[in-house]
């Protein structure tokens, strides 16, 4: 499996309506695949500006590509830009003149700059089974509606390396298997899962057996883990209640839990701006997710009240199949509501400042939470909304999926 090629540009002026573009020819990190020759020029009359490309790759007919945007000349790549069409993202061919349209007006309207860059990423990475490739890119992270609570905002431009992310919660049944293995390889936990089915997110679960969890998966499928004991990463983490600091991870290593940043990434299907992660509409309904309704939001328009018709049978919890409801842009199920997710990052609040592959705080006192669940109101479901527990406790509404970097 290949890892990202990522190209940089060697500015030459394009002239744009309301700012400058610096067009490019690039050099590949490495071998394959390969994108060269990138150049970029604005459409005369319009904002919209045509990106193009020479893709090459000798093994694979369909590659994964991704598309960044600087504005101080490379030094960063997160503009929080969205508003792409054409030859990006999966299933693009390789072949010359690749061309890809972005909509400046949309995502950056009104600015100018002599300082602009393009970065292009290919990827010929497959998904495992399950899973689904977010590709790298910025956005903007926090509450766009300002209507949420003071720890969403300020609002920040983040930049997100790929990733492969669970396609669904984790299910009791994917617990179970992975557990049973777990308890005769060196591994403990406190309390273990519950799950109102096979078929349904796997709940009621610490944060501290969800990262030793991480670690077993890893291990069944011969990978190498994620989490250690210390900042030598000798020692696997498999016994205890260990509060494994950022430096003792092994970042691009086995499964491990998604970063706020890269869950609140993931929720937002590659569409930026939106309330919630289906982009079409900025409402919510039973249709869409399985939450609580309230008549109170004026977003929440279910005609529908209450726990979802479906799933409250009378007995806890009122979880759902996984993959009950459509997928987002990338794939996912159930980023609005079922149960909350466990993050991998300490709470704490945000800064303005732009950043690239945050990891929360040093520490804290809870976990990051996100994404809502069945017993909640759909302001909780919106992709902006934060929460946090104790990473020691366990709740019935509080389940997880987990991410694993390309290159594996």
């Amino acid at each position: 499996m290949k890892t990202f090629r990522e190209t940089f540009s060697r500015p030459t002026n394009v002239v744009l309506l309301a700012l400058v573009l610096l067009g490019s020819a690039s050099v590949a990190r490495s071998a394959s695949p390969v994108v060269s020759n990138v150049r970029a020029a604005q459409r005369a009359g319009t904002k919209l500006v045509d990106i193009t490309y020479d893709v090459a790759d000798a093994d694979s007919s369909a590659l994964t590509v991704s598309i960044a945007v600087s504005t101080n000349g490379g030094a960063s790549y997160t503009l929080p830009a969205t508003s792409f069409t054409g030859a990006w993202g999966a299933g693009v061919a390789p072949g010359s003149n690749r061309k890809i349209s972005w909509d400046a007006g949309a995502d950056w309207n009104g600015k100018f700059s002599a300082n602009v860059r393009f970065r292009v990423t290919a990827d010929d990475a497959t998904a495992p089974a399950g899973m689904a490739l977010i590709p790298a890119g910025s956005f903007t992270m926090g509450d766009t509606f300002g209507e949420g609570d003071s720890d969403e905002v300020p609002t920040h431009s983040v930049y997100v390396s790929a990733f492969f992310m669970d396609r669904t919660e984790v299910t009791k049944a994917l617990w179970d298997d992975v557990y049973q293995w777990a308890i005769t390889h060196g591994y403990s936990f406190d309390y273990g899962a519950q799950g109102k089915a096979v078929n349904h997110p796997a709940h009621s679960m610490k944060w501290f057996d969800i990262v030793k969890w991480c670690n077993a998966r890893s291990e069944k499928e011969g990978r190498t883990p994620a989490y250690y004991t210390s900042v030598a990463q000798t020692t696997v983490y498999r016994t205890g209640q260990v509060s494994v600091d950022n430096a003792w991870v092994k970042w691009n290593s086995g499964y491990r839990l998604p970063t706020e940043a890269e869950w609140e990434k993931a929720a937002r299907g590659g569409a930026g701006g939106h309330r919630f992660p289906w982009s079409n509409v900025d409402t919510i309904t039973h249709s869409q997710a399985n939450y609580y309704s309230f008549a109170s939001y004026a977003y929440d328009i279910s005609p529908t009240r209450g726990y979802h018709p479906i799933y409250n049978d009378g007995v806890y919890p009122y979880t759902s199949p996984a993959g009950s409801f459509a997928a987002n842009g990338y794939g996912l199920y159930d980023m609005a509501g079922n149960v909350w997710e466990w993050c991998w990052d300490w709470y704490g609040a945000y800064g303005s400042a732009s950043q690239t592959d945050p990891r929360g705080p040093a520490g804290g006192s809870g976990r990051v939470l996100r994404g809502g669940d069945w017993y909640d109101s759909a302001s909780r479901c919106r992709s902006a909304h934060r929460d946090s527990y104790d990473p020691g406790s366990w709740n019935i509404v509080i389940g997880f999926r987990v991410v694993l970097a390309p290159g594996q």
